[in-house]
């Protein structure tokens, strides 16, 4: 992901949350403006929709499918690639290690591009399905020098990427002074995701320093919101070249 300095927009895709109808709107609206990157996955996944998802976005989508996945079952051969989470904020060694290691045989047979990838998890203002399924608990939103030394650790530790998630329908997003603080930190691209549902929310963390921003529960609820958020990247990256 993201070989250049020009920002990216990746659409975050819950499978629990899509019925034929739905991803079909969707793809839609994926394949009418600019999508750098499509994340599949949530915390959970409690339905048999990973496989009609990622089927569906084979067949009809040109962007890379990225897995995003909550446990090591979530592995498709259908994806390009998968974000190797490490929840490098919590320590509960099954979501640092422990599920690393039994998805590890099934990953390397898979020929999915890995994707060793430092997510840490920051309070948005209420609970989220992340900190209950991991028994984690967030980074608290002031701290950004907690951020960027976790984040850190993680890059020394060899993990290629950091993502920032105030997760899924937090009630604010990762506050600009973390995300600047931790970019200027680290030398991996900055992956930003949660609580953004305005284009005023996507342009604060593309100032900061975020590489790519993620939106998925905001499109969920205004699906012209894709359209906002790609051209706000886009726009964002004219002020690059």
């Amino acid at each position: 992901m993201r070989k250049n300095n020009m920002k990216g927009f990746a659409v975050l895709l819950d499978p629990d949350k899509l019925d034929p109808h739905t991803l079909n709107e969707r793809i839609k609206a994926i394949n009418e403006t600019t999508v750098d990157y499509i994340f599949v996955g949530g915390s959970l996944i409690s339905t048999d929709n990973l496989d009609m998802v990622l089927n569906k976005l084979a067949e009809e989508t040109t962007a890379p499918k990225i897995l995003f996945p909550g446990n090591n079952l979530h592995v498709h051969p259908k994806a390009n690639g998968i974000l190797l989470l490490s929840l490098i904020s919590g320590r509960n060694p099954e979501f640092l290690i422990g599920q690393h290691v039994i998805a590890a045989p099934m990953l390397k047979r898979s020929g999915l591009d890995i994707l060793p990838t430092g997510y840490i998890l920051v309070d948005g203002g209420r609970p989220t399905t992340v900190s209950y399924i991991s028994n984690t608990t967030p980074v608290p939103a002031d701290k950004p020098d907690v951020a960027a030394a976790t984040a850190l650790a993680g890059e020394m530790l060899g993990l290629k990427y950091i993502y920032l998630d105030s997760g899924s329908g937090a009630l604010f997003p990762v506050r600009e002074e973390m995300i600047r603080l931790v970019k200027n930190t680290v030398s991996v691209p900055v992956i930003v995701g949660g609580g953004m549902r305005t284009k005023e929310d996507v342009k604060k963390a593309l100032s900061a320093g975020a590489d790519i921003v993620v939106v998925g529960n905001a499109i969920e609820k205004n699906p012209e919101f894709l359209k906002e958020v790609a051209e706000t990247v886009a726009s964002f990256n004219q002020t690059i070249i």
